[in-house]
């Protein structure tokens, strides 16, 4: 028991003397010294256009529901549904028996004034004549000229007449108001129908070209419109802004639209402002409904400062930072504010000037005082730690 103590306490002494002669083989080592490589980006200010990515819908250009301007049975509908119309084409055709009625008796009614007027014209003047040589009273032609008088009043009511009987006529045929595609019908032949009823015989919309109203915070707009006084940013110009469009399957619409207006109440449940824009739509690819994105062009930054997005990192506030290297070589921790994101960057409205260098690759590695060495960024293995940043 003895020799088999010494042995174990001998073995754990040689282990620890070799753990000590290694830990002392490691102190010993030189360590990598020399500055960090990293990858920069030199700041320079660009024209930028400042667009807005809002949602909202589609919907048609002209609407026009079809309504009866008489009453009657309909005799026919001469249009197929989901087809394309043309303003004043015929729809429908009403039941214009009695109609046709009433304009013959309106129209044999004015012939009617017509001839007693011829008679009351021929009477009064012969009494013209007469009552100037004394040979009939005055009060006599006095009596004959109002009763000509009268005459020509009744054959312009009976001429009024005869073309409200026409136009009741000519109503029972109900015409398309508008030229679009119309939709489908919700009446059939031999149904009633009343002048001016509530209930729409069928609807017309004009799909070319086509509205997309969007949506856009009256803050954003406020501040784009306080940059703009500022100088800071510039209109998009002094014509329509330019709009492009993202269909709801994320596919972009190959048409370019123009801003139509914006809306000067603000919405008092979202806060927003509504903004219309007019796309040709020549093939009917966009239909009244549809949930789309429109890309807004609203403003131009002649100098403004693009960066990438992995350059900038937050601290614990949430305050976006910037790791520069200063003239000495050394890294420089700046605070800067960051407008909005543009593709994989930032637009940096503040915190950063032309000529600074930006660092954007190899930040896990350095902090603020230490002394690296910047290379252009494209020179260095982006990797991991490239993605991990951005």
């Amino acid at each position: 028991m003895q020799i088999t103590r010494r042995v174990f306490v001998s073995t754990i002494a040689l282990a620890v003397a070799a753990a000590l002669a290694a830990c002392g083989k490691q102190q010993g080592m030189p360590q990598q010294t020399g500055p960090v490589q990293v990858g920069i980006v030199v700041v320079q200010p660009q024209q930028v256009a400042l667009t807005s990515e809002l949602a909202g819908r589609t919907s048609a250009f002209l609407v026009s529901d079809v309504r009866p301007q008489v009453g009657g049975i309909i005799q026919k509908r001469l249009f197929q549904e989901g087809s394309d119309v043309k303003a004043g084409q015929t729809l429908y055709q009403i039941d214009p028996a009695s109609y046709k009625a009433s304009y013959d008796s309106a129209v044999a009614a004015l012939a009617k004034a017509e001839a007693t007027l011829q008679s009351a014209k021929l009477k009064e003047g012969r009494y013209k004549e007469l009552v100037a040589i004394n040979a009939v009273g005055k009060q006599d032609y006095d009596d004959a000229f109002a009763a000509l008088k009268q005459d020509e009043a009744d054959v312009a009511a009976d001429k009024a007449a005869v073309e409200t009987a026409r136009i009741n006529l000519n109503y029972t045929r109900v015409t398309a108001p508008v030229s679009g595609r119309i939709g489908k019908s919700s009446v059939t032949p031999g149904a009633l129908v009343t002048a001016s009823q509530s209930t729409a015989l069928a609807t017309v919309q004009q799909l070319d070209p086509m509205y997309v109203d969007v949506t856009q915070s009256s803050a954003e707009l406020l501040r784009l419109k306080q940059a703009i006084a500022s100088g800071l940013v510039q209109k998009a110009g002094d014509t329509q802004a330019r709009v492009k469009l993202t269909l709801e399957d994320g596919s972009p619409y190959p048409l370019e639209g123009k801003l139509e207006f914006s809306d000067v109440t603000v919405d008092q449940t979202s806060g927003a402002v509504t903004l219309r824009a007019v796309f040709p739509n020549p093939k009917h690819d966009l239909l009244p409904g549809m949930y789309v994105h429109a890309v807004l062009e609203q403003a131009q930054s002649s100098k403004g400062i693009l960066v990438p997005q992995q350059g900038i990192t937050r601290d614990n506030a949430g305050n976006a930072v910037a790791m520069l290297v200063g003239a000495d070589g050394k890294v420089v921790s700046r605070s800067v504010k960051t407008d909005r994101a543009i593709g994989d960057k930032w637009l940096v409205s503040s915190g950063l000037v032309a000529g600074d260098k930006l660092i954007v690759e190899g930040l896990q590695r350095v902090r603020p005082g230490a002394v690296v060495n910047p290379v252009p960024a494209s020179n260095v293995q982006a990797g991991s730690e490239a993605s991990g940043a951005k």
